[in-house]
């Protein structure tokens, strides 16, 4: 069996050791990249799928963490609204994710990939016609 990978933030304090878990990385980088103005939904995969359905939200959906000897990646797959700027929008969730990373952990992050997997198009229900017969 495999042991867990955790990541050990302890700052030389000899009050004991702080180590932090990938999944609570991915978490906290979902919340902050689904806070993002234009970003419609996550992408997930089959089992985060069948949790929300089961009526638990998957805060991690859409977030890849990836510790490595060069640093932590962060890959973010995301459905863009329609009609958004998505340099910009890729940019703020970057800077979003790597605040919030830094605020809450004190980790500097290498990399924040961001995805675009698709773009939401909602029609407007005023633009919907009904025809009576």
């Amino acid at each position: 069996m495999s042991e867990k990978q955790l990541l050990n933030v302890t700052d030389g304090s000899t009050l004991g050791n702080i180590e932090i878990a990938p999944e609570v990385i991915e978490v906290i980088a979902g919340i902050a990249v689904s806070e993002v103005a234009g970003v419609a939904s996550m992408r997930g995969n089959f089992a985060s799928g069948v949790v929300e359905r089961l009526g638990k939200k998957d805060h991690g959906k859409g977030v890849k963490v990836e510790l490595t000897e060069d640093g932590i990646l962060i890959d973010a797959f995301v459905v863009m609204d329609y009609g958004i700027s998505i340099p910009d929008t890729a940019q703020k969730i970057q800077d979003n994710t790597r605040q919030a990373l830094k605020n809450m952990t004190a980790l500097e992050i290498n990399e924040i990939n961001v995805h675009i997997v698709g773009v939401q198009i909602e029609a407007k229900e005023d633009e919907l016609v009904s025809e009576e017969f």
